[in-house]
């Protein structure tokens, strides 16, 4: 399926990466280089940080945690731009963590993109949409709590990216994988973290 190949996540982190400058980003600063309507994108950023090594910055897990619940609860009500708080917004990330996430994040993205392309669309419509995004708010729920437990949060933040790389590149299998995920992940995460 060459012909369908998206670039669209690769895309996302060379946007991410012409914004990283001086010492420190502002997290508005991201937002503004993505857009204000760039739900999926934002979403997806934020998630790969902390899935990267950039997750070991103190705090990066439940700072992930609140803008993903904030841009779910913000798409589930139909909101046009993205909102954050001001006291999130201003919080300001090392570029040189940042950039070392994402060049370790380029060959995956890379290799995931050539089984991505539009398909089962329906899925990403109202109401189909609804269940992953109430889903995903369960889970950020939890996620500041994942920092007491090695790797959870990044488990939990890369099922949340395949979720928003889905809507991304518009694969409705690819949001039936993270809705299986979602409402799997919790349960393994419990027993591993604290059965093991």
């Amino acid at each position: 399926m060459a012909e369908h190949r998206s670039r669209a996540l690769s895309e996302v982190l060379d946007q991410l990466e012409d914004a990283a400058a001086d010492d420190a980003i502002a997290i508005q600063k991201i937002l503004e280089r993505l857009g204000p309507r760039s739900f999926a994108s934002v979403m997806l950023v934020f998630s790969l940080i902390s899935t990267s090594p950039a997750s070991t910055i103190p705090g990066i897990t439940a700072t992930v945690a609140i803008i993903v619940c904030l841009l779910a609860v913000q798409m589930l009500a139909g909101r046009q731009c993205v909102w954050l708080p001001d006291v999130i917004a201003r919080r300001r990330i090392s570029t040189a963590k940042l950039c070392k996430g994402i060049s370790w994040l380029r060959r995956p993205t890379e290799f995931v993109e050539r089984f991505l392309w539009p398909r089962h669309t329906y899925l990403l419509r109202r109401p189909w949409i609804f269940l992953p995004l109430i889903s995903i708010i369960g889970l950020t729920l939890t996620m500041p709590f994942m920092e007491l437990i090695p790797t959870s949060g990044s488990a939990a933040s890369a099922i949340i990216a395949l979720f928003s790389a889905g809507i991304l590149t518009r694969d409705g299998a690819l949001v039936i994988v993270s809705m299986f995920l979602l409402l799997s992940g919790p349960i393994a995460v419990w027993y591993f973290g604290f059965t093991g």
